[in-house]
């Protein structure tokens, strides 16, 4: 399952500073049961505007995690407040297909 969220970088920051404070948070969030990592991508035409991309066995243990108030994420998270906007895309479940190129010999 992944979570994704569409980060904004407001004007007068940069990516490395959210990359930065969502390093810190996924080292500790990462911790929790399910966690299966995090990754960010740039958006081609815009370094300001990243793609978050949180990855979970399950649903039910991001919620869990979610539901477990950590003051160390919580701080993080508030830190990076002032230089973003982050809009939650939403929850994917893993795919039900996935298609590849046929493999070159």
């Amino acid at each position: 399952m992944k979570y994704i969220f569409e980060v904004h970088i407001k004007d007068g920051h940069t990516a490395e500073e959210y990359a930065d404070a969502w390093v810190r948070a996924s080292e500790i969030i990462q911790r929790a049961p399910g966690a299966r990592g995090t990754r960010l991508h740039r958006k081609l035409d815009d370094p300001n505007v990243l793609i978050a991309i949180a990855s979970w066995d399950t649903k039910a243990q991001r919620d869990a995690m979610e539901g477990q108030h950590n003051p160390d994420v919580a701080e993080i998270i508030r830190s990076a407040a002032p230089f973003c906007d982050i809009r939650p895309i939403g929850a994917f479940d893993e795919p039900e297909w996935v298609v590849l190129p046929p493999e070159q010999s």
